[in-house]
């Protein structure tokens, strides 16, 4: 099997996951955050949703510079628009993958701030850590909606929720 088609189906099994996750926050609880140094739920779940839209970046740029980009997190009024924005940032990066061939995936990209370099790796070790991103940030927010006595659905098998029902 091709390394592409791993990473194509890698997102889709996760974007699955993903979409569980994003349609139970709840829209009265964007501005919760459970310490002043966490994010606010809405920006924990809208970075959530717009990871999948970087394996696009990757593929079509050769660095992330914070100084030229600075991050501005998408704001998301409600779950609804937390979903859309989610959908579409899943087609941009299906659609990075159909695009190309796993030659790309073989030069470099530099995420830096400036002068300060934070890292450089091969353009398939960023796409595998955007894909840990999602993981990462979405196991926060289970932690979120748990401290919120929400339900948490199951990721690679059934939650302690989904065992109780």
């Amino acid at each position: 099997m091709k390394l592409i088609t791993l990473l194509q189906e890698e997102l889709v099994q996760e974007a699955a996951t993903t979409r569980k996750m994003l349609s139970i926050v709840p829209t009265e609880k964007l501005d919760w955050q459970p310490h002043p140094k966490s994010m606010k739920m809405g920006v924990l779940a809208a970075h959530i949703a717009e990871l999948t839209a970087w394996v696009e970046m990757v593929l079509t740029t050769s660095e992330l510079d914070f100084a030229n980009n600075p991050y501005e997190p998408k704001d998301v009024k409600n779950t609804a628009e937390l979903l859309a924005f989610f959908e579409q940032s899943l087609a941009k990066g299906i659609k990075a993958l159909e695009d190309n061939d796993e030659e790309e995936f073989w030069e470099e990209w530099t995420l830096r701030n400036g002068d300060q370099i934070f890292k450089t790796s091969s353009k398939y070790e960023v796409i595998r850590m955007c894909y840990c991103q999602i993981v990462h940030h979405r196991a926060q927010l289970g932690v979120y909606l748990r401290l919120l006595n929400i339900p948490i659905p199951g990721s690679y098998g059934p939650s302690a929720d989904e065992v109780m029902m």
